[in-house]
């Protein structure tokens, strides 16, 4: 596997990525490949047709005035 040196990296930079790596429970190593990862990844391709269908039924569904009892079943139903 190739190996990367960084050099005159900021200290703030350090010092975030440091707590970033603190945070995930891994290396400061790990974290930064994690960032580089993340940063350079291609966006999903979106299907435009799709959400504006998705969206439309969702505002056919939300006509009108929605109950506390509607909308806790709507959440229930999205966490399945």
């Amino acid at each position: 596997m190739p190996n990367l040196t960084l050099k005159n990296v900021p200290q703030d930079l350090h010092r975030t990525l440091k707590n970033q790596a603190k945070q995930h429970h891994r290396s400061l190593n790990k974290e930064v490949i994690a960032t580089l990862q993340a940063s350079t990844a291609k966006p999903l391709a979106l299907d435009i047709e799709r959400q504006l269908a998705e969206a439309r039924e969702m505002r056919r569904k939300f006509r009108g005035v929605t109950s506390l009892k509607e909308i806790q079943a709507f959440k229930i139903a999205g966490r399945r």
